[in-house]
């Protein structure tokens, strides 16, 4: 047995001397009881094998079981996660920080990761967040009870069985949510619903459900905006609300709108873009599209130059149109007359046709 620490703090506004307190006790190779918004977990640095085993012995869990791993911003899914999809960034964007956890494919193999996969989840308590941040390690958190036990929703129920068992214990009071994480595995097609926790299954499902078109020419001002009205305008007349469409440019820094001869075709055949604002394609755009077509082979070099692990999701968008010519390029009408314009959205719109009815 050892002396465990207790130390209060306040859960809107924690002291944080005494946060730091906790981080350096983890970045030394001890264990901390933390609170979260969903239930409070043992905390500890899962680079350590002194303090993951343990971890694992305390709670009596079998070494091939991994932990979560709780991160204090989004963006630290890439350390961590590899082939990271395009869902995972839209449940990211609804539910982080939050009480979901992500099953993903792991940059390293075996450890708190398990075998080829990693847990991973952005709590939203002030509490968790600060001491992840501070520690500068990466901190796993599983619930703090026994295994086989109910996750303690309270420090008192936490402290219990752990009183002796840990170096440090935070008491922040209840848990602002009391029900444990749900989970979803994203290594797997259809991506599964692992435990449903907090967040409903049929909220996940729904997310899960949509898809992201992303269509990206040079400045956002023709081709790509003749390609987000036309599939936009079909799946209306679907009555379909499951896909997203966005439209970029690569070579330009946004603001200004859709060309005059853009804007005249599209509003004779019922598309109205006059409200268009173009805009640059970003890094978060190109993780949260389930398919980027692009105009010219110059913009899929560009693209895949910042963002070569997208290659799977690129395409040309000719390569869906009923070829008539060598080319598999939409040649950019900017300074062309009105007619090169018409052409360029009818191999424009035929494209599309056929992606609408494979989305």
């Amino acid at each position: 047995m050892i002396s465990t620490k207790i130390i209060k703090v306040s859960p809107e506004r924690p002291e944080q001397s005494r946060l730091k307190e906790a981080a350096d006790a983890l970045k030394d190779g001890r264990l901390v009881i933390i609170p979260t918004e969903t239930v409070y977990g043992i905390a500890a640095d899962m680079s350590n094998n002194k303090a993951l085993g343990r971890l694992y012995k305390i709670k009596k869990r079998p070494e091939n079981k991994p932990f979560s791993l709780h991160v204090d911003k989004k963006e630290r899914i890439e350390e961590f996660a590899s082939a990271i999809p395009a869902s995972a960034y839209r449940l990211i964007d609804k539910f982080w920080p939050g009480p979901l956890t992500l099953i993903l494919k792991s940059k390293n193999s075996g450890g708190a990761s398990g075998i080829g996969t990693i847990g991973l989840r952005m709590p939203d308590n002030k509490v968790a967040l600060e001491i992840i941040a501070q520690a500068g390690v990466p901190i796993i958190c599983p619930s703090a009870n026994i295994s086989g036990k109910p996750a303690p929703v309270n420090f008192s129920e936490a402290i219990k069985d752990l009183n002796g068992l840990v170096e440090l214990a935070i008491d922040a009071g209840s848990a602002r949510l009391g029900i444990e994480s749900s989970i979803v595995d994203l290594t797997v097609l259809p991506p599964e619903v692992l435990r449903e926790g907090a967040v409903k299954k049929e909220d996940i499902l729904a997310i899960l459900r949509k898809k992201n078109i992303l269509f990206v020419c040079t400045g956002n001002s023709c081709r790509s905006v003749m390609a987000e009205a036309v599939l936009k305008k079909i799946l209306k007349e679907k009555n379909r609300d499951d896909v997203e469409v966005v439209s970029a440019g690569i070579m330009m820094m946004g603001g200004t709108g859709a060309t005059e001869s853009t804007r005249e075709i599209l509003r004779k055949r019922g598309m109205d873009v006059s409200g268009h604002i173009s805009q640059r394609i970003t890094p978060d755009m190109v993780k949260k599209a389930d398919m980027i077509l692009v105009m010219e082979q110059l913009q899929e070099k560009r693209i895949l130059e910042m963002f070569p692990e997208v290659k799977f999701k690129l395409f040309l968008l000719k390569e869906f149109a009923k070829i008539s010519d060598n080319s598999l390029e939409i040649d950019d009408p900017i300074g062309k007359p009105v007619e090169f314009y018409e052409k360029t959205f009818e191999v424009i719109k035929e494209s599309v046709e056929r992606i609408s009815s494979i989305i």
